[in-house]
């Protein structure tokens, strides 16, 4: 619904109504107006497309899209805060336990564009159940009884995908819905499903919002009884809502990082340290002879070149951007600020 308004907001006259399959009449888009009011394709039918598919996807997207019919119960005797059992303490924060899908529904109106940052730990689809084994863990027939809907994904399952699919498609759709113009998803996977994985955040969040893949190295010793390959990380996917407004936050400066930089030379720049301008990338334009302050021409050790051509490496020189060793006799090296 919210698309819909969203889409009638900036096309107007591409809405119509129409009469569904039980005679009602219901508001419609019309795909003649909308195709020429964008000036692009507009592939129908069996078109031969670029596309990740699975059974049901249509299912998963209607789901998301879907209004919760359920709402939030304060649960007084494990509150604590304003609206819970008196303490001193003033929390601002929400704890919500059940069913996410319906949580992020619930929440979605109140929030939309307001978070800085998601970190979610989804099922990996490892064989098991898709119920948290945390501690608030519950039986297969209360969880039934309670949301009327269970997920399904025994070891014999395992090889299939379409299941884990279907259960974290409209979950992250409903996700970007709440994160702001500047702010970012982090997903931790492994191996089973990190391909997938990074087919449906290209759909849902743009593959140019695609920010890293990063690396998580949760296990320090190897398996022995691993039956090919010890695998010891796992994986944190990481997008932006918009990668032209994000902003990568970092951390502050350390003594023990600052002490790495010197300014021998009194450099009015600043501090610096300096790097190797050799790499191991052979280029024949960057393999020549440097002459050094002290007269002495060296060249870059066998089977490497410089990493500047020689018009850069000028440029460099005539910069000061480039250490010849406090005697002038030392092999350059490039000075980083």
């Amino acid at each position: 619904m919210d698309n819909f308004e969203k889409l009638a907001a900036l096309f107007p006259n591409a809405i119509t109504e129409t009469t569904n399959d039980k005679g009602e009449v219901v508001r419609a888009v019309d795909a003649d107006i909308l195709r020429q009011e964008i000036g692009a394709e507009v592939i129908e039918g069996r078109t031969l497309r670029y596309e990740f598919n699975w059974p049901e996807k249509d299912k998963a997207l209607k789901l998301a899209n879907t209004l919760t019919d359920k709402a939030l119960r304060l649960d007084r005797d494990k509150s604590t805060g304003r609206d819970g059992t008196p303490r001193n303490i003033d929390s601002e924060n929400v704890y919500i336990e059940g069913d996410n899908l319906d949580a992020l529904q619930i929440l979605r109106q109140t929030y939309m564009c307001r978070v800085k940052m998601i970190y979610i730990d989804p099922p990996y689809n490892t064989g098991n159940d898709f119920i948290y084994n945390d501690n608030f863990t519950i039986s297969t027939d209360d969880y039934e009884e309670r949301y009327g809907e269970y997920v399904p994904n025994p070891e014999s399952n395992a090889r299939f995908h379409t299941d884990w699919l279907n259960m974290i498609y409209p979950r992250l759709k409903v996700a970007r819905d709440f994160l702001s113009p500047d702010g970012v998803i982090f997903i931790s996977i492994d191996d089973n499903e990190v391909a997938n994985l990074r087919k449906i955040c290209d759909e849902i969040f743009g593959s140019q919002n695609f920010v890293a893949q990063l690396i998580w190295e949760r296990a320090f010793a190897p398996k022995n009884d691993a039956k090919y390959v010890s695998a010891s990380h796992d994986y944190v996917l990481m997008y932006a809502r918009d990668i032209d407004r994000f902003k990568i936050g970092r951390l502050p400066r350390t003594e023990e990082a600052n002490a790495r930089y010197s300014n021998p030379d009194n450099d009015p720049r600043g501090v610096w340290m300096s790097s190797d301008i050799s790499v191991k990338t052979y280029n024949p334009a960057n393999d020549y002879p440097i002459t050094l302050p002290s007269g002495r021409i060296v060249e870059p050790p066998a089977s490497r070149c410089w990493r500047l051509s020689p018009n850069a490496f000028a440029d460099r020189l005539r910069d000061n951007r480039i250490w010849f060793g406090p005697d002038g006799d030392g092999t350059p090296r490039l000075k980083r600020f």
